[in-house]
């Protein structure tokens, strides 16, 4: 590998956006160290997410002790481990060597060195101290570390899922424009452009003049949240000058907080709880955020779908069939007949019995009952039937036999064969 500047290895390894911490506290250390580790072919991404592991955990032996000077040597591995997490991923990019495997191994091992590092630390201030609340402390970080990653996993879901349904639409629109006029058929239609990508490119210029100078469509995802809150253009564009993203309080602050200032100054419940709360008033920000860019969502589908015939009503056809179901062909799925189930089509259907019926309902266990009186299948069993004398046939009570021997047409002979 060629030797880099480092100015060079910033540029080509540092994100465009990243948090606070990570910028002013760690990318300088870690960009000098990838200059070394680079030069190494042993030394892949992987690898060092290992170390990052390991690193983590013997922080997590140190923060059990509980100690003043073992919490000091904690939080100064803890912030080794997160120097070495971000190393993977800068050598990745700057090798090319990166892989889907990687990063799901660094994201799991982040957890689980939140994790023992939480228990740990909070599970030796316990045991120096029987404070409870060092246990619920340990719940909390555990739950708002995993809350936090979670909900940006899915949001970020949710948000490539809104610009995939807006792509596909305007993709088939202009496709069929393109068939009804002929003389389109050749050229090669714009592709939809989102105000979020031009921002990021162009992150001091103003929104307006970039739509209109973009080439195409520009749909615009966070009109609404620009629109009720000017001042944070100009709070963001501050922001980046220096690569720093809005994001002020995110999970790798929490952490750092957490682990690394808490330990050295020595007041972990207080840390924990600023902490908590800061990190989600900044989390009811994204959610509002996102809230207000699912609105904008629904307004550009709505406008969109104009002049699309209307579908309300009707059950969408990716809901009849899924991955087992890709072969079934839509005419079968379209029979009225199979839409239609007869009893006949399962043999073990049974209707409930109608009540309040004309026909008595009989029990086909039972014998049937007879009109001579006594019955001749209930032989020597005490108060087998009991007839009320008050009142006829019509009103006789009748009690189920302790004994009744199956029933024929002839009695029953009692006593040994020959007597």
């Amino acid at each position: 590998m060629a030797k880099l500047s480092l100015r060079a290895v910033q540029k080509l390894t540092c994100k465009k956006r990243d948090a606070w911490w990570t910028v002013a506290l760690v990318d300088p250390v870690a960009t000098r160290m990838l200059i070394v580790m680079a030069r190494f072919d042993f030394i892949t991404p992987n690898r060092v997410t290992w170390a990052a592991l390991f690193i983590g955990l013997g922080s997590a032996g140190f923060f059990l002790k509980g100690d003043t000077q073992s919490l000091v040597i904690g939080a100064a591995l803890y912030h080794l481990s997160f120097i070495l997490d971000c190393i993977d991923g800068k050598l990745a990019r700057l090798k090319g060597n990166g892989t889907v495997f990687g990063g799901w191994l660094d994201y799991v091992f982040d957890r689980i060195r939140v994790l023992f590092c939480a228990l740990a630390l909070m599970g030796g201030q316990y045991l120096r101290t029987e404070d409870e609340r060092f246990l619920l402390a340990a719940l909390a970080v555990v739950f708002l570390d995993m809350l936090r990653y979670v909900d940006a996993l899915q949001i970020y879901k949710m948000r490539m899922s809104m610009r995939a349904k807006i792509e596909k639409v305007t993709k088939e629109q202009r496709e069929a424009e393109r068939a009804a006029e002929a003389s389109r058929a050749d050229e090669e239609a714009p592709q939809v452009q989102f105000m979020e990508d031009l921002l990021r490119d162009h992150p001091e210029a103003e929104a307006e003049l970039l739509k209109q100078a973009g080439a195409g469509q520009v749909v615009d995802l966070h009109a609404q949240f620009r629109h009720r809150f000017p001042w944070y253009r100009r709070v963001r564009q501050a922001l980046l000058r220096s690569r720093i993203r809005p994001h002020l309080i995110s999970g790798i602050e929490f952490q750092m907080f957490i682990f690394i200032v808490g330990p050295l100054i020595g007041q972990i419940l207080m840390t924990v709880l600023v902490s908590a709360v800061l990190m989600g008033l900044f989390e009811l920000i994204i959610m509002y955020k996102f809230w207000l860019s699912t609105r904008d969502f629904t307004q550009v589908m709505a406008e969109l779908n104009a002049n699309a015939p209307s579908t309300s009503g009707t059950i969408s056809p990716h809901l009849h069939r899924g991955r087992h179901r890709r072969g079934v062909p839509e005419q079968i799925l379209a029979d009225a007949e199979l839409l239609n189930p007869q009893p006949e089509d399962d043999p073990g259907f049974h209707p409930y019995p109608q009540p309040y019926t004309d026909q008595p309902y009989t029990d086909p266990y039972e014998p049937p009952v007879r009109d001579e009186w006594p019955p001749p299948y209930a032989y020597d069993v005490p108060q087998a039937y009991e007839r009320p004398y008050d009142h006829g046939a019509a009103t006789r009570t009748r009690i189920r036999p302790l004994y009744a021997a199956p029933h024929t047409h002839q009695p029953q002979q009692h006593g040994h064969p020959g007597e």
